[in-house]
């Protein structure tokens, strides 16, 4: 992976469809300091506990024949609003001037969703995007992970 360089006060956004960090460099580029800004969780129990029914059940148009509908995964639904939650709050941030730029950090498919919710001024600032899930690591190593050494 190569080494990134994370400007003073720029932040590092680490995140998944549950769980965000917000990091700040509190250093400059040649020795970087990551810095827990703010930590947004959400509370999303499995889908089997969230769904109170049986998936519905439809009647063709013609005939007797019924089939079932899937069911929702609400899991899904809520790690969907979890990221276009943040967004917004990146967006906010941006508007702000809380940072002017940052590095989003998230698994392939949280990025995906995520990246569909940027507005135009998250997508400027935006200065680089990885594919990796470091949420379970702490700072130092998302830091180490980030700039080597």
């Amino acid at each position: 992976m190569k080494k990134l360089s994370i400007a003073q006060g720029d932040w590092v956004v680490v995140c998944d469809g549950t769980k965000a960090l917000i990091l700040e460099n509190k250093g400059d580029e040649k020795f970087p300091n990551l810095r827990t800004r703010e930590v947004f969780e959400q509370k999303n129990p499995p889908t089997r506990s969230q769904g109170t029914d049986a998936p519905g059940r439809s009647f063709q148009s013609f005939g007797s024949a019924r089939s079932s509908m899937e069911q929702t995964d609400w899991h899904e639904q809520a790690e969907r609003e979890f990221l276009i939650d943040l967004a917004g709050r990146l967006d906010a941030a941006l508007g702000a001037g809380d940072t002017t730029s940052f590095i989003m950090v998230a698994p392939p498919k949280a990025l995906g969703i995520i990246r569909q919710a940027y507005s135009a001024q998250v997508k400027q600032a935006v200065r680089e995007e990885l594919h990796k899930d470091l949420l379970k690591m702490p700072v130092h190593e998302i830091e180490k992970h980030l700039v080597g050494g």
